[in-house]
């Protein structure tokens, strides 16, 4: 019997891939020749995959899709198999995530993980208890990898709201916090992305109690995370979810609109004294 057909595809993430690459091989009788040809890899290089003796590329996914048919299924397998590194609680969120058209994102402490820059996000991962160097900086790969979301041809629509808090805690010293508050800037530029801030003369609001993101597809919520201590939850129940949906609704209506905000965050760059 060969290693692919061992293979148990709930394993891990790349298990998975090596498995469904051939299944759908084999359900579109294709030799792996056959398939090397039409995607313009080695034979040796899908048997490799399928026997997980070789990690796939991002490439190799793609023309696997077009091959054999697909509507992104081993592009998306591919890039769970990016998430190893990533913490295990966080793992079935960042699959969700890729898989959204759009993505609206609550956050009353700190700034949202696909706004922050690497010296902003290497200051909060290394405030885990006990994490090495080493985990630090493989989440911070991840970090960059789960935002390329935002450079992908059709990017989900992105919907980000945050306290005015959020401005003004230190992270990281003086030039982090600047750097940090002009990328978002920058990020406020793109076509799919609305930043917007819940100023502070909003005093209290159901939004204090802790962030969230919602995932939706074709307008529809389907999936959400929520923050918590000491880790957070991937929520897939649809009553919860629409519970947080209205939540976000009503700390929306409490944030100033697009330009007043983008106005704010350009004021704290330009008058805190850090």
């Amino acid at each position: 019997m060969s290693r692919s057909n061992e293979i148990d595809p709930h394993e891990s993430p790349r298990a998975l891939f090596a498995f469904e690459l051939r299944r759908h091989r084999t359900s579109a009788h294709l030799t792996q020749r056959q398939l090397a040809q039409r995607i313009g890899f080695s034979e040796s290089m899908v048997a490799m995959v399928e026997s997980m003796k070789r990690v796939p590329t991002e490439r190799f996914a793609q023309l696997c899709d077009e091959a054999l048919g697909l509507d992104g299924a081993m592009a998306r397998l591919f890039m769970a198999t990016k998430w190893q590194t990533a913490p295990e609680y966080f793992r079935p969120w960042l699959e969700e995530e890729q898989d959204a058209t759009g993505l609206r994102s609550w956050e009353p402490n700190l700034i949202p993980g696909l706004l922050q820059t690497e010296p902003y996000a290497r200051e909060m991962f290394a405030t885990a208890p006990g994490i090495t160097t080493e985990e630090v900086e493989e989440r911070l790969a991840g970090l960059m990898r789960r935002q390329s979301i935002l450079n992908r041809d059709k990017p989900p629509m992105i919907g980000i709201v945050m306290d005015e808090a959020v401005l003004h805690r230190r992270i990281g010293g003086a030039e982090v916090m600047r750097a940090q508050l002009q990328f978002m800037l920058e990020v406020a530029q793109h076509p799919k992305v609305t930043l917007q801030i819940v100023p502070y003369e909003a005093e209290a609001h159901c939004g204090l109690i802790g962030g969230f993101i919602i995932a939706e597809k074709n307008g529809a919520p389907y999936a959400a995370y929520a923050d918590a201590q000491p880790v957070g939850r991937t929520l897939d129940d649809r009553e919860v979810i629409t519970q947080l949906a209205a939540r976000y609704d009503v700390i929306r209506a409490e944030a100033l609109p697009f330009k007043q905000s983008v106005k704010l965050i350009k004021e704290v760059v330009n008058q805190r004294d850090w």
